[in-house]
């Protein structure tokens, strides 16, 4: 499995909206936690460590440190 970083969300509007209101009115750390654990939902659903590290570095170009 490659990863797909072709727009692939059905409702990508739908999906930002909910991704939007599920951080409304949390502080920036349970934000921060939230995140943290949708990551590794979604990744334990993906399960490909290829794909995983493919998607890691692709999220990290053009990130300073």
């Amino acid at each position: 499995m490659a990863l797909n970083t072709k727009a692939n969300i059905e409702r990508p509007d739908d999906f930002y909206q909910e991704l939007i209101d599920l951080h409304r009115d949390l502080s920036d750390e349970q934000s921060r936690d939230l995140n943290a654990k949708l990551i590794l939902i979604l990744a334990n659903h993906i399960g490909d460590m290829d794909v995983l590290s493919e998607a890691m570095s692709a999220a990290k170009k053009g990130i300073e440190a």
